[in-house]
C-alpha cells in the first residue's frame, strides 16, 4: 500500500498494493490505523471515493492499482475519535448536543436543526433532544427534515396543537422555502418543476441566486411535501444537490466534490397562520446559513464578496417547464 501526498484540495490519496487487504473496510482500518468500526463509519457517512465513484459498501472487493480518495477532515476526525477514552452514561449525557430555539410561544417551537440529526422517532433526535432541553416532555414533530437537511423545523407543545398544524399543513397556507448548492451552472432564472413522484401531484417552483464555478445556488419553494422532493426533482433535471450521495452525483472527477461533508440542503424560512392563535396570527421564521453551508459557496465561487454580477444585457428568459420538468 501506498499513501500519496495529501492533495491541495484537502483529499488524502491512497493507492491498493499488491498484498493489501482487498476488502473496503480491512483496508482503510489497516491503512489509516484505525479500528473496524471507524473505517465502517467512514464508508457509512459516503466520504470513501473508489476511482473516482463513491462507495458506501463495507464489504466492497477491492482491487490492486485501485485509487482511494478521503476527505482530509474525515480521516483526522476519524483518528481522533478513536483516541477519545470511553465514557460512562452520565458524561455522555452531559454532552447532548445543544439546538438553537428560533422562535417559540406558549404552543409551538421552531427551531434551528442541524445535519446529521433524525427529526423525531428516535432516543438522539432533534425532537428527544429539545424534549430534554427545554423541559417540554410532550415536544412532537409537526413535519420532519431529512438527516442531513438543515434549518426551519417545527414542533407542537401539545398533542392538540399538533393536530391543527397538520391541518394547516395539509392546506396550501404553509410557505416553506429552502436554499440548495446544485452540482450545475443553472441556466434558468426561474423554472416550476411539476413532475409527480411516487404516484402524487409535486411541485417545486426554483429561482436562481448565484452562479459559480460549476455550481449554481438555488431558492426553491414547494407547494407539495413528497418525500425527498427537492432531492429528486432537481436531480431529474440534472441540477443534482452537492452532496447528495443517493439522488446526487455518484462519481466525482472533480476533488471540490469529495469536501462536501453533506447534501447542501438548507430550510430556510417557514411561514403558516398560526394553528392556536386569533385569526389574523402569524408564524413567520428563518434560519440563516449554516457554516458547511456557506463554505461550499466559497468553495465554489459563490461566497458575497466572489458574486459576479449579472450582465443586464445578457438576462434569461423566465421560463417555465411543466411536461418536461
Amino acid at each position: 500500500m501506498r499513501a500519496a501526498p495529501r492533495h491541495s484540495a484537502g483529499i488524502l490519496d491512497l493507492t491498493v498494493g499488491r498484498e493489501d487487504k482487498k476488502l473496503l473496510q480491512d483496508f482503510l482500518a489497516d491503512s489509516l490505523k484505525l479500528s473496524r468500526r471507524s473505517a465502517k463509519a467512514i464508508i457509512d457517512g459516503r466520504h470513501v471515493w473508489v476511482q473516482k465513484k463513491c462507495v458506501w459498501i463495507a464489504r466492497f472487493e477491492l482491487k490492486t492499482g485501485d485509487k482511494i480518495e478521503i476527505p482530509s477532515h474525515v480521516v483526522k476526525a476519524a483518528k481522533a475519535q478513536s483516541k477519545t477514552p470511553v465514557r460512562n452514561d452520565s458524561e455522555v449525557k452531559q454532552e447532548k448536543r445543544h439546538i438553537r430555539v428560533l422562535w417559540q410561544d406558549e404552543n409551538y417551537l421552531v427551531c434551528d436543526k442541524p445535519s446529521g440529526l433524525v427529526s423525531c422517532d428516535d432516543p438522539k433526535s432533534v425532537e428527544s433532544l429539545l424534549r430534554v432541553q427545554e423541559n417540554q416532555p410532550n415536544l412532537e414533530a409537526v413535519h420532519r427534515l431529512d438527516r442531513d437537511t438543515t434549518g426551519c423545523l417545527m414542533f407542537a407543545k401539545r398533542h392538540a396543537g399538533l393536530e391543527k398544524a397538520i391541518e394547516i399543513f395539509k392546506t396550501h397556507k404553509v410557505q416553506k422555502t429552502y436554499h440548495a448548492i446544485v452540482a450545475s451552472v443553472f441556466k434558468f432564472a426561474h423554472t416550476r418543476i411539476n413532475s409527480p413522484l411516487d404516484g402524487q401531484n409535486a411541485l417545486s417552483d426554483v429561482a436562481r441566486e448565484a452562479v459559480g464555478e460549476d455550481a449554481s445556488l438555488l431558492r426553491v419553494k414547494i407547494e407539495t411535501g413528497r418525500t425527498n422532493q427537492i432531492r429528486r426533482h432537481l436531480a431529474s433535471i440534472r441540477a443534482p444537490i452537492l452532496g447528495d450521495r443517493v439522488f446526487g452525483m455518484k462519481s466525482a472527477r472533480d476533488p471540490r466534490l469529495m469536501q462536501v461533508p453533506r447534501q447542501m440542503l438548507h430550510a430556510s424560512t417557514l411561514s403558516m397562520p398560526n394553528p392556536m392563535g386569533q385569526k389574523g396570527d402569524a408564524i413567520s421564521v428563518h434560519a440563516p446559513l449554516p457554516a458547511d453551508f456557506r463554505a461550499a459557496l466559497r468553495l465554489f465561487g459563490m461566497a458575497k464578496n466572489d458574486r459576479k454580477p449579472r450582465n443586464p444585457s445578457k438576462k434569461p428568459q423566465l421560463k417555465e417547464k411543466r411536461g418536461k420538468f
